[in-house]
């Protein structure tokens, strides 16, 4: 069985989606793809300053 992602409509400056599609040909990656890969290297960041978030509990 194959992952299931749920689509989540983003609204951003054209000019970070042109970035991000750019950076997505840069690294062979679509830009859906690259903007996947910088949200999950934030989070990433996030937790290992302030240790891992709990999906079931308020921030």
């Amino acid at each position: 069985m194959g992952n299931y992602y749920t689509p989540f409509p983003l609204r951003a400056a054209e000019e970070t989606i042109a970035k991000m599609k750019w950076l997505g040909k840069k690294h062979h990656r679509s830009a859906t793809k690259e903007m996947e890969v910088a949200l999950e290297q934030y989070i990433a960041a996030y937790e290992q300053q302030h240790g891992e978030i709990k999906i079931d509990g308020e921030p």
